[in-house]
């Protein structure tokens, strides 16, 4: 005969034991999400392929323009000192433009995107340390190389004899005393002002490339935003469109490099040209791009 099975009766059930994780665990942040974006660009080769090919095209072209203009063996300058720099930055911005796009679009091309924000899901936070990220890393780069360019260029071109008596500003180029020179402000521009300039170019590039997801396309619409101004003034002829044509050429991006140098590149400039109109605007556009990516990433699956 089989016995009955006790069965015991229920009681209070005895307290689960809590797990604790080994690893410390620590409230993410915007501080967290800036030293991943500086892992990625620092680590990538399109970083320094792009801002390498950027310094060679800055510098290189810059020594290009001084020889030939010591060739020439003229006593005379007619002018700014610092304008040497500004060609080869002409070509150099189009490398922090490509890495502008490259910051985002590269991560959707391999599927990365989805990885990083798995890990940060706040995708303002991860757009917000990519641009901070970007925006120091180009901008000390840009205004370093400048710098260098236009120390190269004070040393050789400064002190020649000038084409004019006037000891003030003509032309864009500062004379004293019969001699070529260069102002504070003049040194500002060619430093600190292109490299903001071009900066902000890379950000726009980037708001773009956050927008169209696409490397090759992001790429094409911002050489179009560089050079499509230009393009489509030279076809503006008719008397009626001739105030859009020269604002479209005033606040194209390479006359907005040369304003910073005190380059004259349009015809109608007076002697006070500093680049700080076609700065501010830039700014505004780099802005409102932002802000559209903000907007579009916020509400994508992706």
């Amino acid at each position: 005969m089989i016995s009955p099975v006790e069965t015991a009766a229920p009681g209070p059930s005895a307290p689960q034991a809590q797990f604790a994780s080994p690893v410390p665990v620590e409230t993410t942040n915007l501080t967290h999400a800036l030293r991943s974006e500086w892992t990625k660009i620092r680590t990538v080769r399109s970083t320094m392929w792009t801002l390498g090919i950027m310094l060679v095209l800055v510098l290189g072209i810059n020594l290009l323009m001084l020889w030939a203009i010591l060739a020439d063996g003229s006593a005379y300058f007619s002018d700014p000192v610092l304008s040497p720099g500004l060609y080869g930055l002409m070509l150099g911005q189009l490398a922090v433009i490509t890495l502008g796009v490259l910051v985002i679009t590269s991560e959707y091309g391999t599927g990365m995107i989805r990885t990083t924000f798995t890990a940060c899901p706040r995708r303002t936070r991860v757009l917000t340390a990519k641009a901070i990220v970007f925006f120091g890393l180009t901008f000390t780069v840009t205004t370093l190389a400048c710098t260098v360019t236009a120390l190269i260029n004070w040393a050789a071109l400064s002190g020649k004899t000038a084409t004019t008596d006037c000891c003030e500003v003509s032309g864009g180029v500062t004379f004293k005393e019969g001699l070529t020179s260069a102002t504070g402000y003049e040194w500002l521009g060619a430093t600190v002002g292109v490299g903001l300039y071009v900066a902000l170019l890379g950000l726009l590039a980037l708001a773009v490339g956050t927008l169209l997801r696409h490397s090759a396309g992001a790429i094409t619409a911002m050489m179009g935003i560089v050079l499509l101004p230009l393009i489509a003034a030279i076809f503006m002829q008719a008397p009626g469109l001739y105030k859009v044509q020269e604002k479209l050429v005033e606040y194209s991006t390479p006359v907005g490099l040369a304003a910073l140098y005190r380059v004259r590149m349009a015809g109608d400039y007076d002697d006070r040209i500093n680049g700080l109109p076609q700065l501010a605007t830039l700014a505004v556009v780099t802005a409102l791009a932002l802000a559209g990516a903000y907007a579009v990433l916020a509400k994508r699956d992706v």
